[in-house]
């Protein structure tokens, strides 16, 4: 498994954080809780904090720093849905669950808008979204969205915006269209992440960083989690370790594969130049098999991603394999600046749903597949309210059907970097 540090990348989040990150303790001896969760990304933090505003005695172990991973050091953008669409989610499920998944994503939504200034913490939230189209024939995958929306969802906010409107809001001529979704966002998911750590502890929530759960076992009375230098008893495990998941679970981790992901961000620009490629200031994200995304920064940067490499490793001038893609979108920009480039590692699962479940006390979120901000947080309401009694949404997280990785470990990477391929190679014909 891929080797955690003290320390966060040297990513735009980490670079331009408005403090010295604070550093929690290490967990040291033997504590009792209610519920023990490891990882302090948004899964665990979410968890953990609706679990202690609810009264529950919470630790959360986080091995290296809060949001080391991908939490706090992705695309920042907070759309509506699942990576894997709405399709899979039917076919599994049927509509009547499916919808029911809906309208807990729209809840996320929501409650993403309201939740920072509720705990009095900033995430530089900005409204809407992009989805759009590269190719002519793919123009009509957004056409069919927007009315699988209405018709299925009941959800009748998004517009379609064709090519002649397009410059009114991405300065490209690489698009044949968008979608608009006034309900998503973009947001700063580092401050995120550390703004719910403040809310938990305030809540009296305990966090350990530098803390890593070597492993756990079952005990008569709940679950033990042994660190280096202590353990945690808990009534309740949860685990919320997502690609990092690894050897602390092998029947979890045999269904993710870890996918290399990066992106950079730009030197400051004019902001007059800065506000021309995106005049309403729109976060955007294409719908190619491997997508470009970007969004402005509250400075006037771009950021710009969406290279790939399903083989684990990452490129070692990460600017320099970005570039191209960004001066491809946006031709003004050529030659420019670029100051961060940063990548780490997502959850994929096979199909790209969610995997969500429990069982006994034991809970699981992971498998978020590049596209977790409001899908972590509607995944921590459904472990969390089963925790509190209500076990209606993880009822319908838990039937579907998310399989192995064929291959196994040695050779699940290679099958699906061949598959996707095959995929990236449709995208460019």
């Amino acid at each position: 498994m891929f080797k955690q540090s003290a320390q966060h990348v040297a990513s735009y989040y980490a670079g331009t954080f408005p403090a010295a990150i604070p550093l929690r303790p290490t967990q040291q001896g033997r504590e009792d809780c209610d519920v023990v969760i490891v990882g302090a990304g948004f899964s665990g933090l979410h968890t953990g904090l609706r679990l202690a505003l609810a009264g529950k005695r919470v630790v959360l172990l986080e091995a290296s720093r809060i949001a080391w991973a991908a939490s706090g050091r992705n695309g920042g953008q907070a759309l509506l849905g699942w990576s894997c669409d709405m399709p899979p989610l039917e076919k599994s499920l049927g509509r009547e669950r499916t919808r029911e998944l809906w309208d807990s994503m729209r809840w996320a939504a929501a409650e993403m808008r309201e939740l920072p200034e509720r705990h009095g913490f900033d995430v530089d939230y900005r409204v809407g979204s992009l989805w759009t189209a590269v190719l002519p024939r793919r123009v009509r995958l957004l056409q069919e969205a927007q009315e699988e929306a209405v018709e299925k969802w009941g959800y009748d906010v998004m517009r379609l915006i064709g090519k002649d409107e397009l410059p009114e809001w991405i300065a490209s001529p690489r698009y044949q269209a968008a979608l608009y979704d006034p309900e998503a966002a973009h947001l700063n998911p580092l401050k995120l992440a550390q703004g719910l750590a403040g809310a938990i502890e305030r809540a009296g929530g305990r966090i350990y960083e530098q803390s890593q759960a070597l492993d756990w076992h079952e005990s008569g009375e709940g679950y033990v989690v042994r660190t280096d230098k202590g353990e945690v008893k808990g009534d309740v495990l949860v685990l919320a370790c997502n690609a990092y998941v690894d050897r602390l679970d092998r029947s979890l981790s045999a269904r993710l594969l870890p996918v290399g992901s990066y992106q950079v961000a730009t030197a400051p620009l004019d902001p007059e130049l800065a506000r021309s490629l995106l005049p309403r200031n729109s976060c955007v994200i294409d719908n190619q098999f491997v997508p470009d995304y970007f969004r402005l920064t509250p400075d006037h940067r771009l950021l710009f991603g969406g290279g790939c490499t399903y083989l684990g490793g990452l490129p070692k001038d990460v600017a320099a394999a970005t570039r191209p893609n960004l001066e491809r979108v946006f031709p003004q920009l050529r030659g420019v600046q670029i100051d961060y480039g940063w990548g780490g590692h997502i959850d994929c699962t096979m199909r790209r749903t969610p995997d969500i479940g429990r069982t006994g006390q034991k809970y699981w979120l992971q498998g978020f597949s590049g596209h977790g901000v409001l899908p972590t947080l509607a995944g921590a309401r459904a472990v969390a309210d089963t925790i509190l009694g209500d076990s209606r949404l993880l009822d319908i997280y838990q039937a579907i059907d998310n399989p192995r990785f064929p291959g196994g470990d040695l050779l699940r990477a290679p099958l699906e970097a061949a598959g996707k391929a095959w995929y990236r190679l449709r995208d460019s014909i």
